[in-house]
């Protein structure tokens, strides 16, 4: 077991947009430190750590291949900020390396990809999780543990939509078949995950969606019936602004959070039995807030949380476990063949 006092030393695979929003985020976490960057340019990679490792007291190496980033030696565990379809070969490549993996999310484009990376951070032991930092979010982390606890009333229904427009050429990620492009998985996910933190696993789900001309889903509308009878309606969209409000109906009240995308706080508002849904009814507000601060966007709590597993001799974290990942993932492969959308690796998986 590494020692508890020594900086987890990261290495991040890819300098796009998430990846320079995680670097940002990593320098908000003590005990974590920028060791490398990988990039398939060596002038993107050492921008890259110019800008982002320019705080620490000791320089964070650059490399123009991933090869050279996951066999450096100082280099603990791998973020991955590849496009989803690049997400299994880029964690092969980390785990065969004997280093850790944080990926991002979705894991990989469907669940027998995510099972098969599952299996491959097994037979290296190494630790594995996805990068879905809702389940490492104080706020929601709190949230989850009052409503378990009965604290707000028994779930009826849950609410979430996150939606922006997307203008891109065809080739960028966002709308490339090829490399994953998809509103269920860059953004379904996210109310998908947040409905199973706080309602358990679906029982069912349904889904309709909008294609575009290359075959990819650019809006989803999405139902769900979950444990005890609680319903969801969740939305996801790369062609429209949504409000990334998320909402969760109870017996008792109802519970709001302005941005559940990035919940600085929720707010559970009581209602009076037998009363009407208006303010005549409604009782004092309950400010929710999490229990540690939010580190950056939130980003930071999930370089935390694999942090403190790392420390722990962990292999994987009981925020994020590999179970829960790969359901959703199998979810998501359901959705997809409802509203019709395959990738290349479906038929091969078939």
């Amino acid at each position: 077991m590494e020692s508890s006092h020594r900086p987890v030393s990261w290495g991040i695979l890819a300098t796009g947009k998430i990846a320079q929003t995680f670097a940002r985020d990593l320098a908000e976490v003590p005990g974590a430190r920028l060791a490398a960057v990988g990039s398939r340019r060596l002038e993107s990679a050492r921008a890259f750590a110019d800008r982002y490792g320019a705080e620490q007291p000791d320089a964070a190496a650059a490399y123009g291949s991933y090869e050279e980033l996951v066999a450096d030696p100082e280099v603990e565990v791998v973020y991955i900020a590849t496009p989803h379809a690049l997400h299994l070969e880029n964690a092969r490549l980390a785990f065969e390396a004997g280093k850790h993996v944080l990926c991002e999310k979705p894991l990989t484009l469907n669940a027998a990809e995510a099972a098969e990376m599952v299996a491959l951070a097994r037979r290296h032991d190494r630790f594995l999780m996805e990068a879905m930092w809702t389940a490492c979010h104080p706020v929601v982390r709190r949230l989850g543990a009052d409503l378990r606890a009965g604290r707000f009333g028994t779930p009826r229904h849950f609410h979430a939509e996150l939606g922006f427009r997307v203008e891109a050429p065809p080739e960028d990620r966002m709308l490339n078949p090829h490399l994953g492009a998809s509103a269920l998985l860059d953004m379904g996910i996210y109310p998908l995950t947040l409905a199973h933190l706080l309602l358990g696993e679906a029982e069912a789900l349904h889904a309709v969606g909008v294609l575009s001309e290359g075959g990819i889903d650019l809006d989803v509308a999405v139902t769900g019936r979950y444990p005890g009878g609680a319903l969801a309606t969740m939305k996801a969209s790369m062609t429209s602004w949504s409000s990334r409000a998320g909402a969760l109906a109870t017996d008792l009240g109802r519970i709001d959070l302005d941005n559940f995308h990035h919940p600085t706080h929720a707010t559970f508002t009581p209602f009076a039995a037998g009363g009407s849904n208006d303010r005549d009814g409604r009782g004092d507000p309950v400010h929710i807030a999490g229990d540690e601060p939010v580190l950056g966007l939130g980003y930071g709590n999930e370089i935390a949380e694999v942090g403190r597993c790392l420390r722990a001799g962990l292999r994987e974290s009981p925020l994020v476990p590999l179970e829960q990942t790969v359901t959703l993932m199998r979810q998501m492969d359901d959705l997809r063949g409802q509203i019709g959308v395959r990738y290349r690796v479906d038929e091969r998986n078939a």
